[in-house]
């Protein structure tokens, strides 16, 4: 069972369940909004929001998932954060007109959308009085799609960013409510450090812009649509790293799929074909150099352990 975390911010009101926060900001009025969202965005943008003063009424988050081996049941991170604060969370399986129909039962500013990994219906978008905010992790209009931090390594984008826009029924396509570049000093990051600060970066743009644009502050611009680019959802056997490839090519691979999909290589050993894990490696002297390792069926380990057991790569 999932404690409640004491919240030392601002006191919910029984009757609307928002947040009063004039003892935040004199000037602010509450707001009442819906999040939808999954990981990696999603609980960086919530520490945002809350930062700020704003909490959202309802959180939209993934169905539980079961681990059939550990027999227990994974509850998705936004849960979590909900449980913690207080906040109500629903977790449907699938948006359908069911789902639309319970939003319409309450009036709503805006919805805002980190990463959920749903299309949203018009029907959905046309409720909240200031539209549906999303936040992207990308410089728009480039990367669209369901990848774009980690195709920003794949592709070697060294100029990345984070975009928050107005949602509309096309893959991110509608106009730009604010946009920020993020230097990045040391290219290429590893993927999920380039999760974390897009997100935190994402996150806080969001959180800047959100009261301007519900007091209609601010006017959104159309993007340029000439220049989209998109990028695709990843699979298993993108993560194949060829180690006599291009060193600079296998190394943004290797970065990219940190996690998921993960890259791997195929070794001779003693005769037999074994699959490798390739779990993170430099570049020396224009030479990739592979750092550690997973063989099948083994531990993680250094690289160089790994070879005095006279595997070679294939």
């Amino acid at each position: 069972m999932m404690k409640k975390k004491k919240n030392s911010g601002p006191v919910r009101s029984r009757k609307s369940n928002m947040l009063d926060l004039r003892d935040r900001t004199s000037n602010r009025m509450p707001m009442r909004f819906a999040f939808f969202g999954t990981a990696p965005l999603a609980i960086e943008v919530l520490d945002a929001l809350e930062r700020t003063g704003f909490l959202p009424s309802l959180i939209v988050a993934a169905p539980d998932t079961n681990e059939p081996r550990k027999k227990t049941i994974q509850f998705p991170p936004e849960k979590i954060w909900g449980a913690a604060h207080g906040v109500e969370v629903v977790q449907p399986k699938k948006i359908d007109i069911g789902f639309v129909v319970g939003m319409k039962t309450k009036e709503w500013e805006v919805f805002i959308v980190a990463s959920y990994g749903k299309i949203l219906p018009k029907a959905l978008l046309e409720i909240p009085s200031r539209g549906v905010l999303n936040v992207h992790p990308s410089l728009l209009p480039r990367l669209r799609g369901p990848s774009p931090m980690r195709s920003a390594i794949l592709n070697n984008e060294k100029e990345t960013g984070v975009s928050v826009m107005l949602l509309d029924d096309q893959m991110d396509h509608g106009p730009i409510i604010a946009q920020k570049k993020i230097a990045i000093p040391d290219w290429p990051p590893h993927g999920s450090e380039l999760d974390a600060l897009l997100a935190r970066e994402g996150g806080s743009l969001l959180a800047e812009f959100l009261p301007k644009w519900i007091a209609r502050e601010i006017e959104p611009h159309e993007q340029n649509h000439d220049l989209a680019t998109y990028c695709e959802m990843f699979t298993k056997e993108d993560g194949l790293v060829d180690l006599h490839d291009d060193a600079r090519k296998n190394l943004l691979k290797i970065r990219a799929y940190e996690g998921w999909p993960g890259t791997f290589s195929f070794f001779e050993k003693g005769g037999e074909k074994i699959r490798v894990k390739i779990i993170d490696a430099h570049i020396e002297n224009d030479m990739l150099k592979v750092d550690r390792v997973t063989p099948e069926g083994k531990r993680e380990m250094d690289y160089e352990e790994f070879l005095r057991s006279g595997a070679q790569p294939l």
